[in-house]
């Protein structure tokens, strides 16, 4: 049986002490959700939800690249929006990084609340090499 090893990424946000920035197991990595946080400063990055969800894959790049696999590996994608009139604005950052072929299985949500008041969160699975 395969072994669960978390995953740590020093060019991404801390996590919370209650879960890791993601886990690898059989060949898959899974991202826990990220945010706009800022890396350095721990603190959303200020601008446009469009801002936030850059910086969120910007985070999610640096875990997946700790794990050994890519943004161009993802194979399935959640989206937590406080409001679906944002889709648009998410969607912008998302077409920005998201760019093979086939693009990854999504799902997209609205949500009361995130964490840090926030607006945007996206987690995602993607491929090891």
């Amino acid at each position: 049986m395969a072994s669960i090893e978390g995953v740590f990424a020093d060019k991404a946000p801390k996590p919370l002490p209650q879960f890791s920035q993601a886990v690898k197991y059989n060949g898959l990595v899974y991202c826990s959700g990220n945010i706009g946080l800022d890396p350095i400063t721990q603190t959303l990055v200020e601008g446009t939800i469009t801002d936030r969800a850059r910086q969120a894959l910007k985070n999610l790049s640096a875990i997946l690249e700790e794990a050994g696999s890519s943004l161009n590996k993802i194979i399935k994608v959640n989206i937590f929006l406080t409001s679906m009139a944002d889709f648009a604005a998410v969607n912008e950052a998302y077409d920005e990084v998201i760019t093979t072929q086939p693009k990854p299985c999504r799902t997209c949500v609205a949500v009361h609340q995130l964490p840090f008041m926030t607006d945007v969160e996206i987690e995602c699975t993607a491929v090891v090499d």
